[in-house]
């Protein structure tokens, strides 16, 4: 976790410009653990490592509870999320724009974007696909190679 909440701050500044990145970390349990009584991972692991990280300038929320961290006013309040597995991040973001959704690959020494949908493999050819994602992807990279470039 203090890996992967280093990897998107840095990115976040070299990437994308943001001089104080706001990064909201979700919880692992249903509802953040409601304070252990649905799970201590929450108390036990993740407030430790945002706690020692705050410490070091790092502006953070968290552990907050995945449910309630995705509708615009709390996505207003953060710049990047950070969640505990794959559907917890993804099901929001491809129900608020499954055509427009772009994967990154953070930290990496090279950019790397793809359509967050994946191939279409099984509607290749067929004339059906939506390109959005790609080209929403590639614009994104631009944009953070622009950004590098920019940077000091």
């Amino acid at each position: 976790l203090t890996d992967t909440i280093r990897i998107t701050h840095s990115a976040l500044q070299r990437d994308f410009g943001l001089t104080a990145p706001r990064i909201a970390i979700a919880g692992l349990n249903p509802h953040a653990g409601e304070g252990g009584a649905m799970g201590t991972e929450e108390i036990t692991l993740i407030a430790p490592v945002l706690d020692t990280l705050k410490a070091e300038g790092l502006i953070l929320a968290g552990p907050m509870s995945a449910d309630t961290m995705f509708h615009p006013a709390a996505r207003a309040r953060y710049d990047a999320a950070i969640c505990m597995y794959h559907d917890q991040a993804l099901i929001p973001i491809k129900t608020l724009d499954f055509a427009g959704g772009v994967n990154v690959t953070l930290g990496l020494p090279f950019i790397r974007t793809s359509p967050d949908h994946g191939t279409a493999f099984d509607i290749a050819g067929q004339g059906i696909a939506d390109a959005n994602s790609l080209i929403q992807a590639l614009k994104m990279a631009r944009s953070m190679a622009q950004a590098r470039k920019a940077a000091p």
